[in-house]
């Protein structure tokens, strides 16, 4: 079974997820209306500029149908804007968010521009660590109880889970680790 994996592409760098997620074995469609959420078996939501996506998302009326996707159950996977996107709130002003992952983010929490990072990270669930990219990169200053910490830095959460979301502070689709996006996809033929 070949898995139907969206790309959130209104913002950022959604074209580097759609290329992992293909070399992870799935076919990639990039979402950019509604109706472009029917059909698919998972969901990225990619890094870029956060308050940026959530106006194009609203915009677009895309909002509302994200919302109801992934909380009735469609396996998404959010990285840097996308947790925040994800996220119930920021520590900042408000933005427009989906209020799906029971977490309060921290945006650009590790610095600005000049400040990001790599580093590797040892994530729950996987044998070796995993290369991290941190660029403007935020972490999650508040967990619900039903979120799982899959890995932190310096103390701070930077990988979580919460049933079939997944939300990373970093890039796994900029290092060649495949690892993250099979993640995905293997929730995603679980069912």
């Amino acid at each position: 079974m070949t898995v139907r994996a969206g790309v959130l592409a209104l913002q950022g760098d959604f074209r580097e997820h759609a290329a992992a997620l293909e070399r992870a074995g799935a076919e990639a469609v990039l979402v950019r209306t509604p109706g472009g959420l029917e059909g698919l078996d998972a969901l990225v939501l990619p890094g870029g500029e956060s308050t940026t996506i959530g106006k194009l998302a609203d915009r677009f009326g895309l909002v509302g149908p994200l919302r109801d996707a992934i909380a009735g159950g469609l396996p998404t996977l959010g990285t840097c804007a996308g947790m925040i996107f994800l996220a119930r709130a920021t520590t900042g002003p408000p933005q427009v968010q989906l209020g799906v992952l029971d977490v309060v983010v921290e945006r650009n929490a590790f610095g600005r521009q000049v400040d990001s990072f790599e580093t590797d990270v040892v994530m729950e669930g996987f044998d070796d660590p995993v290369h991290a990219v941190f660029i403007r990169a935020p972490w999650i200053a508040e967990i619900g109880p039903d979120v799982e910490v899959l890995a932190e830095v310096d103390g701070h959460p930077v990988a979580v889970r919460q049933g079939r979301i997944l939300a990373t502070s970093f890039h796994p689709e900029l290092t060649g680790d495949g690892r993250i996006p099979t993640l995905l996809l293997a929730m995603a033929v679980e069912g």
